[in-house]
């Protein structure tokens, strides 16, 4: 027997099938906060300057941010891919490094 006439007959002999289409399900990607933390010897205009710069903030959420970081010794810079976060503190890294200023820049899951 054919499979056309196999087909056929389990499904009433119409020779149609049911074709079903499943969607794929994504998962969002997981965010990674990129963290500044404090030291004794970064300006804090450097590192307003840095938030401008890398995390496009303006002058007064960067300051409070800078503040923050001061203040409580860590602060968030923003929430990113895993990619984007790892390229960011790459870049700060490489700057604060080229301004001879000890600023470190981490990232951790949240």
């Amino acid at each position: 027997m054919s499979d056309d006439r196999r087909r056929g007959d389990e499904d009433g002999g119409t020779g149609a099938g049911v074709i079903t289409q499943t969607k794929p399900k994504t998962k969002k990607p997981s965010l990674y906060k990129v963290l500044l933390l404090n030291d004794d010897y970064t300006p804090m205009e450097f590192v307003v300057h840095v938030l401008e710069r890398f995390f496009n903030k303006g002058r007064d959420e960067a300051t409070v941010i800078m503040l923050h970081v001061h203040q409580h010794g860590v602060g968030i810079c923003g929430l990113y891919t895993y990619e984007v976060a790892e390229t960011k503190v790459t870049q700060v890294m490489d700057f604060a490094q080229q301004h001879q200023h000890p600023l470190q820049c981490t990232m951790e899951r949240e």
